[in-house]
């Protein structure tokens, strides 16, 4: 038998070692963690939604109509009206004829990716893509390839070489750079070879795009570009849950084969009922993308004045690299001695040698937390 304690301390010999945040009430830009109050800048909630009443106010009716479990399978008997409503209207949001619930993107990236392609297909991911896609690729039983980031040369002459079904997947904005991939590049070599193309835009859809539309339709690219569209719901829209976008015979298709559709249960219809009006808040309130851009912009100009080390980001997701696991560990403990919370990142997260505080920004927050932030880093990155 495998020794787990000692594989356990040589992880925490690492500095590797990872334990959950144990959180006191509700999602927002200040956390209650132990009695104490944490500026929060490493949650995903980035409309600050997570806590939004009115979201919280359709949960709370729909759960006295409906209850608060859906029974069972979307195939059974557990797909509600609430569930289809959702469908349709994330279908419109996305400018596609069909969309199909998940329970979360994890599994709707595992059961696309294995859906689409098997044995003596081919399927090729970003080096730094997600690891639900990775893992999706690798369960998928197709061959594996991964390009180098962003290189789209590459990836055209992997794909020249490729035989059976041809699929390639991306981050629209990947989770811990905080770049966009470039679509544009990606959708117009897989069409010269005859390849589908799959963008989870996980971090996407909120922050990008006319109305909270997402990284694919920034980029102005349709259906017949991206014919394969993931997007959560438990980031920017503040519920939680995943859903694929396509055409008609695409969902069809993912309704008979993706396994972790057909074989789980449907999320709670109040669920469903709270992310409909979660997602006309998206499109409606657009002061949140414009005041999230401006707090980005703030905070970019205040880091690169501090010399900091950014990447280039444009997105809510602003990484500080530091480099050294242990010394990213220690900056992360230096803020939160300040009353900041930011998480460290570390391999296997991202590759050795690059770990970083990754800060990541609301519409919730302030201009003045922003500035109280990066007060903090200048003294938490001095050592």
């Amino acid at each position: 038998m495998r020794d787990l304690a000692a594989e356990l301390a040589a992880i925490r010999a690492a500095d590797l070692y990872r334990k959950p945040l144990c959180i006191e009430g509700t999602q927002g830009p200040v956390l209650l963690v132990g009695g104490r109050e944490l500026l929060n800048f490493c949650s995903n909630d980035y409309l600050g939604l997570a806590a939004d009443p009115r979201i919280a106010d359709a949960l709370i009716d729909a759960a006295s109509r409906y209850g608060t479990g859906s029974g069972a399978a979307h195939l059974v008997c557990g797909h509600s009206a609430e569930h289809a409503a959702l469908e349709e209207e994330l279908a419109a949001f996305t400018g596609r004829p069909r969309a199909l619930l998940f329970s979360t993107g994890y599994m709707a990236n595992l059961g696309v990716i294995a859906a689409l392609v098997g044995r003596g297909d081919s399927v090729f991911e970003d080096r730094l893509n997600h690891a639900s896609l990775l893992d999706g690729g690798l369960l998928s039983g197709a061959r594996f390839a991964r390009y180098p980031h962003g290189d789209v040369s590459a990836l055209a002459a992997r794909l020249a070489d490729a035989g059976g079904e041809r699929l390639v997947v991306t981050d629209g904005v990947f989770s811990m750079d905080g770049d966009i991939a470039p679509l544009a590049e990606l959708a117009r070599c897989c069409q010269a070879h005859d390849a589908w193309l799959m963008v989870d835009d996980a971090h996407g859809f909120g922050p990008l795009g006319q109305g909270g539309r997402g990284s694919v339709a920034q980029a102005a690219l349709g259906l017949k570009d991206v014919p394969v569209l993931v997007g959560t719901l438990g980031k920017a829209f503040g519920t939680a849950g995943a859903f694929v976008a396509g055409s008609e015979e695409l969902i069809e298709y993912l309704i008979q084969k993706a396994r972790t559709y057909v074989f789980t249960t449907a999320m709670p219809p109040a669920l469903a009922a709270a992310t409909r009006v979660s997602l006309r808040i998206v499109i409606a309130e657009g002061w949140r993308r414009e005041h999230l851009a401006a707090l980005i912009a703030q905070f970019r100009a205040g880091a690169q004045a501090l010399g900091l080390r950014l990447l280039d980001s444009p997105t809510p997701i602003q990484p500080v690299l530091v480099g050294d696991a242990g010394a990213a560990l220690a900056a992360a403990a230096r803020l939160r001695e300040r009353g900041i919370l930011v998480t460290a990142i570390r391999p296997p997260t991202v590759p050795p040698g690059s770990a970083r505080l990754r800060v990541t920004l609301s519409a919730a927050h302030t201009p003045e937390q922003v500035e109280r932030l990066l007060a903090a880093l200048a003294v938490a990155l001095a050592g």
